[in-house]
């Protein structure tokens, strides 16, 4: 193994794949090494179909070789520091590994203690989630004999954040099915609004009302009582959530000081809380807020004109999605082609496009495409036949077949 590559790529996400794949598309000369510790290679997005009984778990994954494009060298190792200022990465086994340009692309990590009680109560006594075990939500969901159903997530941004909504339109569309009695759907979101972009805001509240969902704004988990399941929330406008608790009070929720809020729930279910690797983290690559410092326009680096960054991991006002990775890529690898071919950076710049494929029940879909400052963008050819604002049978195809198809066919192989 050399310990220099022209290109080096950290990550065998989405990102990584793709990046690597379009730049051999347009150039097959170029020398790239992809460092990924993973043997496995998921596609997450399905795991919310996964979570409501409607997909195979095992089909989302594939083995990490099977994704690696040709010609790429992967190095099978972990990242554990960062030298940009002298081009250089530290890896855990196989030492220090130089670069001319570097893409860092190694998506986020669960911030497992983020949530009092989390990590001890995650996987059992009613706590689940689709983000690290969708196997066991869908088994909770299927088992359900009723009681609070409560679904959350935290103050740190997430990936796909329409997830932790899904799975609440899912159980309660299944919850009906089955006729499961004296139960109580939450969902409960520190967010003032359920979706940032107005149009599909709209649906969504149509949906809420339709299945009874309990929305509670301003919620933010905070600590978890597995025995005794209770969740603790933090209000953000307690002055909001007062008159909230104390209409009927059907889900015995008790009011603690001036902004602890307690519920009791029977399943709860919650995306964990999301926050860049530590070699990101603890690196001068980072900005304030610890995420990956970028132009949000070209995806270069702010102060290292030889890094670009790609997906999660990157600080970026937009949603953490494949779908903003499928246009991500092709920016960072015009940019790159450009600064080695010129030695000046490409004209190529992401708008923000970013969208939320948000199923609302079985069989229904809204898909939600939007970018920079939450103006709605949807696909203008797509368009002109579905109104994608609304529930559609077809955006549900889409979602179970249609993507997983372009996903491993098309995307991880460079094609679009």
């Amino acid at each position: 193994m050399k310990d220099k590559y022209q290109i080096v790529i950290v990550g065998a996400g989405t990102g990584g794949i793709m990046t690597a794949a379009q730049l051999l598309r347009k150039d097959k000369n170029l020398d790239i090494a992809i460092i990924d510790p993973s043997e496995v290679h998921v596609y997450q997005p399905a795991w919310t179909l996964v979570g409501g009984g409607a997909f195979n778990f095992e089909k989302t994954k594939r083995s990490t070789a099977s994704v690696i494009p040709k010609g790429v060298i992967w190095i099978k190792d972990k990242v554990v520091s960062l030298e940009p200022e002298t081009n250089s990465l530290s890896t855990e086994k196989s030492g220090e590994i130089a670069y001319d340009y570097l893409v860092l692309s190694p998506g986020l990590v669960y911030d497992l203690d983020g949530i009092e009680g989390l990590r001890d109560n995650l996987g059992k006594n009613g706590v689940c989630s689709n983000y690290t075990d969708p196997n066991y939500t869908w088994e909770l969901i299927k088992n359900f004999k009723g009681g609070n159903a409560v679904f959350t997530q935290p103050i740190t941004p997430i990936k796909c954040g329409g997830a932790p909504q899904k799975i609440a339109y899912l159980a309660a569309d299944y919850f009906r099915k089955k006729k499961v009695k004296n139960t109580e759907v939450v969902f409960a979101t520190p967010g003032s609004v359920i979706f940032g972009v107005k149009e599909f805001a709209n649906t969504l509240m149509q949906v809420i009302y339709r299945y009874g969902i309990h929305f509670k704004p301003h919620y933010a988990p905070v600590k978890i009582d597995g025995e005794k399941k209770l969740v603790y929330f933090k209000s953000i406008a307690p002055e909001e959530n007062q008159c909230v608790i104390n209409e009927g009070n059907v889900l015995n929720e008790e009011f603690h000081g001036e902004t602890e809020i307690v519920m009791p729930f029977d399943i709860l279910h919650l995306a964990p809380p999301q926050m860049a690797p530590d070699f990101i983290r603890n690196s001068s690559l980072a900005n304030a807020q610890k995420w990956l410092d970028v132009d949000i326009l070209s995806l270069q680096h702010l102060r290292h004109k030889n890094v670009f960054g790609i997906g999660d991991v990157a600080a970026l006002p937009t949603a953490k999605t494949g779908a903003a990775i499928r246009k991500q890529a092709p920016v960072v690898v015009e940019n790159i082609l450009t600064m080695i071919k010129e030695n000046k950076l490409g004209h190529a710049i992401y708008e923000g496009y970013s969208s939320c494929p948000l199923v609302t029940g079985y069989g229904k879909m809204v898909l939600a495409e939007f970018k920079y400052d939450n103006v709605r963008d949807s696909d203008p050819f797509l368009s002109k036949f579905v109104d994608t604002t609304k529930e559609k049978w077809s955006m549900w195809m889409l979602k179970k077949y249609g993507l997983p198809y372009m996903y491993w066919n098309k995307m991880l192989k460079g094609k679009m």
